[in-house]
């Protein structure tokens, strides 16, 4: 599928690949998710707030915040935390007792039945500590052959640090993430390896899900939260410059509609 690119990974993660003739064959589609209010139903960064004392940041922490540059302003709210004793066991709760969105365990599970179809990548501005710990609690790291994220650890002191996925050009994006750049680049090392997509989907909510979402063509799907910021540029976009967004536009409420969009994919091959 023509794109451009050149890479960066932060993770890795083995896809639970079977045995026998189907796994000697490459997978027909890419399968892109989001994490934030997409796979889980909050955004982890607000959820991991309950983990504070009083379960709320000081007024001169969120007075911080500067559009565009989110992942700085969490490394401070992580350092304020750090600071009021919350630990690693205290993050991890959250993370992992943050619920799922609407069916979307049912599509995990639809995938696990049809991992041999799929291949499933996973790009979040979350970080991650937090994705693993929850897709490990849910029981769905497996699925996915890679996670880009910020990368996160607990320094000597315990406290929860965040640093930057990457540097980047793109105007559109915050300074610390281009989900276009992850995908184009991922998509130029797969073709380097022969791997080459029929259809790519892609699943996501937020405008940093957009941007990515551009690029695909008129044989991909694109599945934006109905509602959110990636849905309501999609319709920004079409009715400024009609046509002009070239994937299939199928939102969704619950992720048995992305389920059954699939199911429907499987039965025409």
């Amino acid at each position: 599928m023509g794109r451009e690119l050149g890479g960066q990974v932060l993770a890795s993660v083995a896809a639970g690949k079977g045995v026998g003739m189907a796994s000697s064959q490459p997978p027909k589609y890419l399968l892109i998710f989001d994490f934030d209010e997409t796979i889980i139903n909050e955004n982890s960064d607000d959820s991991i707030i309950r983990a504070a004392p009083g379960q709320a940041l000081p007024e001169h922490i969120r007075q911080t915040f500067c559009e565009g540059f989110y992942n700085e302003y969490m490394q401070r709210v992580l350092t304020y935390m750090g600071d009021q004793g919350v630990k690693m066991g205290d993050f991890k709760t959250v993370y992992e007792n943050i619920p799922l969105s609407p069916g979307m365990p049912d599509l995990f599970q639809f995938l696990s039945k049809n991992h041999e179809v799929f291949e499933i990548i996973l790009i979040s501005d979350a970080n991650m500590f937090g994705i693993e710990c929850n897709l490990r609690a849910a029981g769905f790291y497996s699925l996915f052959r890679k996670i880009f994220s910020n990368p996160s650890s607990f320094d000597k002191r315990g406290y929860f640090t965040l640093g930057p996925y990457h540097s980047h050009k793109c105007l559109d994006c915050p300074a610390n993430m281009c989900k276009r750049k992850i995908l184009t680049e991922y998509l130029a090392e797969r073709a380097q390896e022969e791997v080459e997509f029929e259809r790519v989907f892609y699943v996501g909510d937020g405008a940093n899900d957009f941007c990515p979402s551009v690029t695909l063509t008129s044989a991909d799907i694109a599945f934006p939260r109905k509602g959110y910021p990636m849905h309501r540029m999609m319709q920004e976009m079409e009715n400024k410059q009609p046509g002009a967004f070239q994937a299939t536009v199928v939102p969704w409420e619950s992720a048995t509609e992305v389920t059954r969009y699939l199911q429907d994919v499987l039965k025409k091959c």
